[in-house]
């Protein structure tokens, strides 16, 4: 299953099934319509209805089946006593989460009949224990943390004395959910949209402040907080979300940004989407989108307060997401920053985020959403304009490492802080984190306030011969370099290979390193670029992807390289032989060959056949596989069609995915 099942008390469940009888559906049984025998039938359904009003929601059907299967609506009988029957069912990895009604229906001779399920309210949610949901999270002690666990640590002060305060959660406690989904229901968002967590989060970082909608939490930065709460005297979300919940809506008083992202963490661990709390220590806010701080002085050095509208706060907590990113480029999934504190609007409403911070680290500030805003917040260079006899304003000092410092979050299993600043940004003053500044800057208010290239005349490309490397071996690659200039060139490029799941998060890196650079008037230069297998053989997920990023910058004009090649490792295929000729009601022999390509042991390895008319699919479990070690499959077949047939055959197993194979069989009558 993917969307995992809750009731309103506890966490996730790993299934949920239930069908009871009532009194009208038992009289019809008493004449001869015997629910326990209809709900056999192919045609039985069970429905799942999600409505936010009469004309809105989501109405799905499900059919009955023999057996499960991932991936897609379906339910199963798993015990008939008497007059109940006890019903499993299969959710859809992306169906949209929330409370459903469920009802069974089944046809009898007499006609449809509809058995209410009792409770009748299930709550599907996001599910980070399931491979194929957006918010999949293959770590389990990081699940046990970002979703399970209901306390947490919150940072705060300065970077020289760091405050920690615990917070309650509270996700698991009663009305919470009811809560979460009530204020999902606040948002101008259809329910058939609740199944991305993308637009989920996006509208709970709206929805959890009051600012423009009526939403959780409002804010309060003076020194009275008559009519409400202190924010500092919160300990936990749970009566905030209650008192938000009983009140029918009525914003709860009052909240600073420590508040809001704990209520935003519970929220989005409520509802299934791994999250953490982070602190970010002298965060700017930047007003005017120049992704810099700038601070206008007079000619006596004093602060022009009316023209100074950028600040830096000691610090400022907001939250991360874990989830894939199909609207962006491969790579910048994982984790993405959630920030409910109203600062500045962003599409006509006061919310930030969902935003990759690997495009954040990298300054690229043109991906969605709010990049530019929490670039600025964590890597903007604080600079001091002074005003001139003439009116204008010149650059007196720029800070270049003072924005964005000791980023803290909660550590996996423990109270102890972690440093997470190196996921947001490049060490301070390398060459790395420079480039990403620049790039970022010429995309804000002020293009022109770094020195821009006084020629863009070297281009780099990366290639890959043929069909690419394969899984085992080492990967080449060719990293090509063209002056166009009548002048030498020189730079230091920078390269760092990552390796990646399928749906573009990024899990690591595997190799990091400079390559200096010199480059004849009009040369073209080829570098040959080795990955060994020994370097990224312990850290490959599935589908063996790999992220190559080059970047760098011409000495003599300053033009900025950058280059991103994403890449997969080939795996072997299944050889399938027939041994003679394929005819109707005859058995057939088939050979099936697999080679180990890695210098591992495959582990519990399971082969899958199916095909060649078979009415289901035979599973052979095979045990380890030595490394490099050849097996040989020898199964028996009997054709029961003529005519063109497929035999398919996979291999399943943790390190080794995507191995495959097809053979054509022409089967003849008898």
């Amino acid at each position: 299953m993917s969307r995992s099942y809750t009731n309103t008390t506890g966490g996730p469940s790993a299934s949920v099934s239930a069908a009871t009888t009532s009194g009208e559906e038992e009289e019809e049984e008493e004449e001869g319509d015997s629910s326990a025998v209809y709900l056999h039938e192919k045609e039985s359904t069970m429905r799942f209805d999600a409505f936010r009003d009469s004309s809105t929601g989501v109405l799905i059907s499900v059919p009955l089946v023999n057996v499960l299967e991932d991936r897609r609506w379906e339910m199963k009988i798993v015990e008939q006593k008497d007059k109940r029957v006890r019903l499993a069912v299969n959710t859809l990895p992306s169906a949209s989460i929330g409370c459903y009604k469920v009802t069974v229906e089944s046809f009898s001779p007499r006609g449809k009949l509809v058995f209410p399920c009792t409770p009748n309210d299930v709550y599907l949610l996001f599910n980070p224990w399931c491979e194929d949901d957006a918010v999949y999270l293959d770590n389990e002690a990081e699940r046990k943390e970002y979703v399970l666990n209901s306390m947490g640590r919150i940072y705060y002060g300065t970077v020289q004395q760091i405050g920690t305060r615990t917070w309650n959660f509270a996700q698991f406690e009663q009305d919470i959910l009811e809560a979460c989904l009530f204020i999902l229901e606040r948002g101008q968002v259809a329910m058939t949209e609740w199944r991305d967590p993308v637009i989920v989060s996006r509208m709970v970082s709206a929805l959890v402040n009051s600012n423009d909608d009526f939403g959780v939490l409002m804010g309060g930065w003076k020194d009275s907080y008559e009519g409400g709460t202190s924010p500092t005297a919160w300990s936990g979300s749970g009566d905030i979300l209650r008192q938000y919940y009983r009140s029918s809506g009525r914003p709860v008083k009052f909240a600073q940004c420590w508040v809001y992202a704990g209520v935003t963490n519970s929220v989005l661990r409520c509802l299934g989407i791994p999250t953490r709390c982070v602190t970010n220590f002298n965060s700017a806010h930047d007003t005017d989108l120049s992704l810099t701080i700038d601070i206008y002085i007079d000619e006596k050095l004093e602060i022009i307060k009316d023209k100074t509208s950028d600040s830096v706060w000691n610090f400022h907590v907001w939250n991360e997401s874990w989830m894939t990113r199909p609207d962006l480029p491969a790579g910048y999934g994982g984790w993405q920053v959630v920030d409910a504190t109203p600062q500045e609007p962003s599409q006509g409403s006061y919310r930030c985020g969902p935003t990759s911070i690997f495009a954040v680290r990298n300054g690229q500030v043109t991906l969605k959403f709010d990049t530019p805003f929490v670039f600025a917040e964590v890597n903007s260079d604080r600079i001091y304009w002074q005003k001139k006899t003439d009116g204008s304003f010149s650059q007196v000092r720029v800070e270049k490492n003072t924005i964005g410092q000791s980023i803290s979050t909660k550590a996996v299993g423990s109270d102890a802080r972690v440093d997470i600043t190196h996921l947001y940004k490049y060490p301070e003053g390398s060459a790395e984190e420079r480039i990403a500044v620049e790039r970022a800057s010429r995309f804000g208010s002020k293009p022109t306030l770094y020195p821009s290239p006084t020629s863009n005349d070297v281009s780099v490309e990366i290639l890959m011969d043929g069909a690419g490397p394969l899984i085992g071996g080492d990967a080449k690659l060719s990293i090509v370099l063209k002056n166009k200039s009548s002048s030498q060139r020189t730079a230091s490029l920078l390269y760092e290979v990552m390796v990646m799941y399928y749906t573009g998060v990024l899990k690591t890196t595997v190799k990091k390193d400079k390559i200096p650079l010199t480059l004849r008037p009009q040369e073209t230069k080829t570098i040959p670029w080795t990955l060994q297998y020994k370097e990224y053989m312990n850290h490959l997920v599935d589908q063996g992807a790999l992220k190559l990023t080059v970047t760098g910058r011409v000495n003599e004009t300053q033009q900025i390289l950058a280059k991103e090649f994403n890449f997969r490792l080939r795996t072997p295929d299944l050889i399938i032989t027939p041994q003679g000729d394929a005819v109707v009601g005859k058995e057939l022999t088939v050979k099936i060959t697999f080679q180990n390509p890695l210098s591992q042991v495959l582990r519990n390895v399971l082969f899958r056949i199916e095909g060649l008319g078979m009415q289901s699919v035979r599973k052979i479990a095979y045990g380890d596989v030595d490394k490099l070690a050849t097996v040989t499959l020898t199964e028996k077949f009997i054709p029961t069609v003529a005519g063109p047939q497929k035999l398919l055959a996979s291999m399943d197993c943790r390190l080794l995915t995507q191995v495959h194979g097809v053979a054509n069989i022409v089967v003849r009558p008898k």
